[in-house]
């Protein structure tokens, strides 16, 4: 393989980073040798998400069961146990799980359960495909190996750009025997004197006399000189015959910047024209002298150079339009090692054009000028304790750290936060906001930074990752940043690869750590190897930083490996050969399109009956031919193919893929990588939403590859199913879901997928602002599960329709959807489980708001057209409502939906709903308690107070598998003696879960975590969660009075406490229903939350008009009268509404009692009663009161 490293010879700035970075390069192919089979397997691993919920239930899996938390080795364990008698004579180490139809084997130290691949099989409802193999039947064509090595490192082609040719040299070296004592190391000196053999021969071909006698010059420090930076600008060489019949004109504007903003005021050179000399070139010959002393020049400085041309008068352009930006040059004017590069700069390209080179030249001064890293002096750091500053400051302080990012600190926030950063190590995520307030980066002040940076704990690898944005030039910050991020695991690389791409533009050296990082890492996972390659290549269209980006490229495929260049290089051959089809379908007339995509496929067809492929997509899927007559187009403007092949793994289904041209896929990319960030973190979370998250990458300018979901239409086709009046119709997408899931209980199941994953599209749609939403680009899976494509529009840019925004509503949610939800017409009680979940999601999102800023703000760079400055960032920051409390957050999130819900616009954009039909509604009915293993309901009245509650003991059963389940003893009021029930892991696990959904006030205590890595004994796994569950019941308990009097029913009561409160009833009739509440008092206010009410009963049968409405009781005068508003047509409305009392001590509120009635609102007669409560406060701690109260009868 010959390793191209284009312009090495650029003079001696880019010969000396090229020189450093080539170095780099083969430094890491000998820290990561070929036989390390840990960094060089040869295969795929099967990616892991940490998943919070992963429960114990069983599952079948080819001839045995295992539950989804046993670790790989142990079912390759229990499988060896079928074919071998004594496991004592097998290495278990050396066997794997292959995924039947993919090229990637699941990782031996992890849970089935947290593979994604077991994770979207129990999705689906699909069988769980494994094979059992061994390490040296698996195949490794994509390790690298011992000869490719050599190979590698003997061949060196270098392209020197001398007078506009390009001259290609060749360096063969002979190894010698590879029996010699060291071969890797002989070859690498070999190589080393040849390439610093070659670099002398260049500069003293092409350097000056002086250049020569170097070696002697005297040195000086930078910070001790006190001259100006200056130098002359020659000319631009190589312009094309264009610029001169197009501009009359020329000048250069010339600027030195440092961490993206300018340190003065921009210099223009004199404007000029052309001039032919064999060649036309723009001549100034001017110096250009800059208003800053070099001592006074931070480390990381550039220097742009941007051309600008004057259009001719003839062109007729006007006055202010004349101006023509030809493209900016940074230039970097220290090396790594700290030298000041007084030199001769040509340097090639305006970047725009791709034409022409500058000339550049500074002057020579007797002396060097070296860069020196000031020392870190730790004694003047002092730790301050924050508990000493006066109330107010440390207010401020706290009130500043605990904002979500630094985007809107105004000048006085950050003067007043670096003036108390020593008071900030126990805040250590705040770094990023301390080091963005520095006043400047001057070298007098560095020594005391670097100190900071010294001292302070380390990062969270997501939380380093705002050190690599732009507004962090320093390379000591990024270098400890890298080194935090380090700790990051491949996975999590994986999905934030295209945030590290973006910041490699920010680093001022080849050689840099985070260079270092990503080919580090690239070579010890061939997963990201892959991404990176596609990603680098993708960005190789970049104007600015282009060739930069070849540079890595060519590094990655350098210490790749033969095997994986030679995959690399047929999948990109691939999608060449697609595009140049998916070129003539789209240009070919309608009716010729047909016959133009079966004749091109054949071409296609050629290239597989010579390779076999992996998927740029996905490269554990291995393609070996076309299925040419199930290829096809889409009827969309841009005529996407639909792509059939087979799979190379007969175990596997054949493989279909969508390829674009003409269309921009990176926001796409982007959109969907947020949305499989947001998923992740609700996992983690405990939170499944079912979401489908399928994969999308760009290939190159405009064109790429989307994977598709199979099983799944467009919500209009599914309208249109049902005749042309379908589109008007709610039931259409509920009897489509019966249709292919007839059972009762399958069609139940589908309801459920759909109201989870319609919960989560809701939660993503609206935080990213997704526009353009209409019924062709929201599909359906047969499953149940909804998803969103085509993502043209985000970030709140919405589809214009004249001057009308057709994305009127938050978010999606039309009353088809509603349909499904609620099972039926009716209201029920489903759409508040829908609420709820939608509430959870939105609130966890809000709670990682500064990642997702720091995410997008990254890729600000990219080039996409509706992400270019910070101020783009500021829909989401506002979407997220960071600010807020979760109950805030809660009441906006339900104000969004009933706003979705009864969007006019919505309807207009889907033709297809009458507004007449709109209702708000809520879930499904029935009398099953909200935990399953609840078998009924409770209530103080009839149970008792629970006074005490412990985990006692723990027992082994076997249920068949053997398991360990926990002895709760529980000693209530009024009983000599405790009570015992028992209960297992998962189910604690789910009454977490269903706290944290009921009391979104309160922030619970963390929860035992369930992952369990390598071989632990099961017997100590449960002594340890015993503790573990215990303390958990404790803190539940002891967290306060009041939560305890609620929570504690939920260790073996239901969580909806359909309770007997006693007798309320101001008029006769049958009353009843259930109100859910939350309740809180702090600062002198008591908020009480009306979330639910289920079951309302009117007399005459009819769905009421319901609202609820508080008194403090004793009040004669009706001054604490508070009412939510009205909820139309329902009998189980959900208002998420604050109702707030002002003024009230905790001891006045003791001897008040809380009147709440519900009653339905009438037009035509009074306002009838439907039920009420009184809640006696002196009964609640209100120190944090959080409860869920409801009632049977009032």
């Amino acid at each position: 393989m010959a390793v191209s490293m284009e312009s090495l010879v650029q003079g001696p700035q880019m010969e000396l980073f090229k020189k450093n970075f080539f170095f780099l390069v083969n430094r890491l192919k000998i820290n990561f040798p070929y036989t390390n089979h840990y960094t060089n397997p040869g295969y795929l691993l099967s990616p892991v998400t940490v998943q919070r919920n992963i429960c114990g239930e069983n599952m079948k899996m080819m001839t045995n069961s295992f539950t989804v938390s046993s670790t790989v080795e142990i079912v390759i364990m229990q499988a060896l146990c079928w074919v071998h008698d004594d496991l004592n004579q097998v290495d278990v180490g050396s066997y794997v799980l292959k995924v039947c139809g993919q090229e990637e084997v699941l990782q031996n130290n992890h849970c089935l359960g947290s593979h994604e691949h077991i994770q979207n099989c129990r999705k689906w409802d699909t069988e769980i495909k494994l094979q059992l193999l061994t390490f040296s039947s698996m195949c490794q064509n994509l390790a690298r190996t011992v000869s490719v090595y050599l190979i590698t490192d003997s061949l060196l082609v270098i392209w020197l750009n001398m007078n506009n040719s390009r001259i290609i040299l060749t360096i063969s070296l002979n190894l010698g025997s590879l029996n010699s004592e060291n071969p890797v190391q002989v070859s690498m000196d070999q190589l080393t004197a040849a390439i610093y053999d070659l670099l002398r021969l260049h500069a003293s071909s092409g350097g000056s006399p002086a250049d020569c006698t170097q070696s002697n010059r005297n040195i000086k420090e930078a910070w001790t000189t006190t001259e100006q930076l200056q130098f002359t600008i020659f000319a631009a060489h190589g312009i094309s015959s264009n610029w001169v019949s197009n501009y009359e004109k020329y000048y250069l504007i010339c600027s030195l910047s440092y961490n993206g903003k300018d340190l003065f005021k921009p210099i223009q050179s004199k404007k000029v024209g052309t001039y032919k000399n064999f060649f036309y070139l723009i001549k100034w010959d001017e110096l250009i002298i800059f208003p800053i002393q070099i001592s006074q020049l931070p480390l990381e400085c550039l220097l742009h150079l941007t051309l600008f041309g004057i259009l001719n008068q003839s062109s007729g352009s006007s006055p202010d339009s004349n101006k023509q930006r030809k493209g900016p040059e940074a230039l970097v004017l220290l090396s790594r090692d700290g030298e000041l590069l007084w030199t001769h700069l040509q340097h090639e390209n305006w970047l725009e054009d791709r034409v022409g080179n500058s000339d550049v030249d500074f002057p020579s001064p007797t002396f060097d000028i070296v860069y020196t890293t000031p020392q870190v002096d730790r004694s003047i750091i002092q730790q301050h304790n924050l508990e000493t500053l006066e109330n107010d400051i440390k207010g401020k302080l706290l009130d500043i750290l605990h904002r979500d990012s630094s985007l809107g600190l105004s000048k006085e926030d950050k003067a007043f936060l670096w003036e108390k950063r020593y008071y900030c190590f126990k805040h250590p995520n705040c770094l990023p906001k301390v080091l963005a307030s520095a006043p400047n980066w001057k070298r007098v002040n560095l020594a005391k930074t670097y100190s900071l940076l010294q001292e302070w704990p380390p990062l969270h690898p997501l939380t380093a990752l705002e050190l690599l944005d732009s507004k962090f030039a320093d390379q000591e910050v990024r270098s400890l940043a890298v080194t935090w991020i380090e700790a990051i695991s491949d996975d999590e690389l994986t999905d934030l690869l295209p945030q590290f791409v973006q910041a490699l533009k920010y680093e001022i050296y080849l050689n840099s750590s985070l260079v270092r990082f990503l080919l580090s890492r690239a070579l010890g996972n061939i997963q990201i190897a892959h991404n990176l390659y596609w990603l680098l290549r993708d960005a190789l269209h970049d104007a600015q930083f282009g060739a930069r980006y070849e540079h890595v490229l060519g590094a990655l495929l350098s210490v790749g490996g033969k095997g994986l260049r030679e995959e690399l290089l047929k999948q990109t051959k691939l999608v060449q050969l697609l595009g140049g089809v998916a070129e003539k379908v789209r240009q070919a007339s309608g009716s010729a399109r047909q016959v133009v995509l079966q004749r091109s496929m054949e071409r296609v067809q050629s290239f597989f009956l010579k390779n076999k492929c992996r998927l740029p997509l996905n490269p554990s899927l291995v393609a070996k031919e076309l299925n040419i007559k199930s290829c096809s187009f889409f009827s969309s403007n841009a005529v996407p193919l639909k792509v059939t092949m087979v799979n190379a793994d007969p175990m596997g289904e054949e493989i279909n893929v969508m390829f674009k041209v003409g269309e921009d896929l990176r926001q796409d990319m982007l959109a969907l990588q947020m949305i499989k960030i947001m998923d992740k973190i609700w996992l983690k979370e405990g939170l499944d939403l079912r979401m489908v998250i399928f994969k999308c990458l760009s290939t190159g300018r405009d064109r790429g590859m989307v994977e598709l979901v199979p099983a799944s239409d467009t919500l209009r086709k599914i309208q249109v199913e049902y005749g042309v009046t379908g589109s008007f119709k709610d039931k259409p997408l509920a009897e489509w879901l019966r249709k292919y899931n007839p059972s009762e209980e399958e069609y139940e199941k589908a309801s459920e997928n759909f109201i989870y994953s319609c919960a989560g599209c809701c939660v993503a749609t609206y935080v990213l602002g997704i526009c353009d939403r209409h019924n062709d680009n929201i599909m359906l899976r047969s499953t149940g599960h909804m998803f969103h494509i085509d993502f043209g529009k985000f970030l709140g840019h919405a589809q214009m329709f004249g001057s009308f925004k057709r994305d009127r509503a938050p978010f999606v949610l039309t009353s088809d959807m509603a349909y499904v939800i609620n099972g039926g017409e009716k209201p029920t009680i489903r759409f508040q489980l829908f609420v709820d979940l939608c509430c959870q999601a939105y609130n966890l999102i809000r709670k990682q708001t500064n990642l997702f800023l720091n995410l997008l703000s990254l890729m600000i760079p990219s080039g996409l057209p509706e992400l270019t400055s910070i101020q783009d960032l500021k829909y989401v920051r506002d979407a997220l409502q960071p600010q807020t409390t979760d109950a805030e957050a809660t009441i906006f999130f339900t104000r969004l939906i009933e706003s979705s819900l009864g969007s006019i616009a919505t309807k207009f954009n889907f033709f297809i709903h009458n507004l007449a039909q709109l209702r708000f509604s809520g879930l499904p009915s029935n009398d099953e308690p909200i935990l399953s293993f609840s078998p009924k309901t409770y209530s103080f009245r009839q149970d008792g107070r629970i006074k005490e509650v412990s985990v006692f003991t723990y027992h082994k059963k076997y249920n068949p598998d053997k398991h360990y389940i926990y002895v709760v003893r529980i000693l209530r009021e009024g009983q000599l003696e405790p009570s015992f029930v028992f209960r297992t892991f998962d189910e604690f696990q789910e009454l977490h879960n269903k706290l944290s959904i009921i009391f979104p006030l309160w922030k619970l205590p963390g929860f035992p975590n369930r992952m369990v890595l390598g071989r632990t004994h099961i017997k100590d796994v449960a002594a340890k969660r015993k503790i573990e569950l215990n303390s958990y019941l404790q803190s539940l308990m002891s967290a306060s009075t009041d939560v305890a009097e609620v929570t504690q029913e939920k260790i073996k009561m239901s969580i909806f406490l359909f309770s007997d409160a006693g007798p309320f009833s101001p008029t006769p009739g049958q009353i009843g229903g259930a109100v859910k509440l939350s309740v809180s008092y702090r600062n002198g206010t008591l908020f009480i939350m009306v979330m639910h009410i289920k079951d309302l009963v009117t007399e005459d049968g009819a769905d009421p008009n319901p609202y609820v409405k508080t008194y403090l009781l004793p009040d004669t005068h009706k001054t604490s009268k508070r009412k939510t508003k009205i909820s139309r047509k329902t009998r189980n409305p959900t208002f998420n509404e604050m109702l707030v009392y002002s003024g009230y001590s905790k001891e006045t509120l003791r001897q008040r009692e809380l009147q709440l009635s519900v009653l339905s609102a009438e037009s035509l007669r009074e306002n009838f009663f439907l039920g009420g409560i009184t809640l006696p406060l002196k009964d609640f701690n209100l120190r944090t009161l959080l409860s869920f109260l409801s009632s049977s009868t009032y």
